[in-house]
């Protein structure tokens, strides 16, 4: 009953060991990141780059060289694979265009608009670059491997495309905001204001999850739907931490703002 409900919006898995391991991978890994972030045990990165101190010397990157290490690779994939898969549809080459503009918009913020204040271990760097460059790869090859396949029932790709659109701006425009709370030189945070950080203290995230929900959208491949289902979970977690974070340091936090889902949680 379930498998033939999710087959009326999905294109049946593809006979690929490597997908199939990938789609499990990626939804445990990082619903189980998520849980290790209410737990407190910390991706080392933003304000919590030194929240697990190690007895062990690590190798300490700048913000910006880290944060340029962990998007970069993913970019350079997606953008290569419109040689080694041109030209395969508008539902894949959609789903490449949105799968490179959003590591593209990464690498910008980066260069362009984030202010950091702390660092980050090449210890925590290394895995999330993999992670970054395996699901942007992964996205990609999943969506070439339904070639020749029967289309799914319900046909989702342009809502998924106004789901993408509208999440990677309300991505953007909050990064934006959190960029112009500190003036130069400033590198202590602030309680974030504006747009919807009057309801919840991560909204980025919110449209982040809103953005990869209309990946899945777009490609309505078994792999998407778990690695935005896994990104769902993991964001939760970290925004759950955030809140509580933002709660030990300004005792002037309001407390209606919620983590993510404004009003709920």
């Amino acid at each position: 009953m379930v498998m033939s409900v999710l087959l009326s919006f999905i294109f049946p898995p593809p006979p690929s060991l490597v997908v199939s391991t990938m789609s499990v991978i990626s939804l445990v890994s990082l619903a189980n990141a998520g849980l290790s972030e209410v737990r407190g045990k910390h991706l080392n990165y933003s304000k919590f780059w030194n929240a697990n101190p190690s007895s062990e010397k690590q190798i300490k990157l700048s913000s910006k060289a880290g944060m340029l290490l962990l998007y970069t690779p993913a970019f350079l994939a997606s953008l290569a694979s419109f040689w080694i898969f041109p030209h395969e549809g508008l539902r894949s080459t959609v789903l490449q265009s949105a799968v490179t503009l959003h590591f593209f918009k990464r690498v910008f913020e980066v260069l362009f608009i984030h202010k950091y204040s702390g660092g980050m271990t090449l210890e925590s760097a290394i895995p999330i670059t993999l992670s970054y460059f395996l699901s942007a790869a992964t996205l990609i090859y999943s969506q070439h491997l339904t070639n020749g396949l029967p289309e799914p029932a319900m046909n989702l790709l342009y809502p998924g495309i106004l789901m993408f659109v509208v999440g990677i701006l309300g991505n953007f425009y909050h990064h934006y905001l959190l960029s112009n709370l500190r003036g130069k030189g400033e590198k202590e945070y602030k309680i974030p204001k504006g747009g919807c950080f009057e309801l919840v203290i991560c909204p980025h995230y919110l449209f982040e999850i809103t953005m990869f929900y209309g990946i899945f959208f777009i490609s309505q491949t078994l792999y998407a739907l778990s690695f935005a289902v896994g990104t769902t979970f993991y964001l939760l977690g970290r925004s759950y931490s955030t809140r509580k974070w933002y709660l030990s340091k300004f005792e002037d936090f309001p407390k209606n703002v919620k983590a993510i889902i404004p009003f709920v949680f």
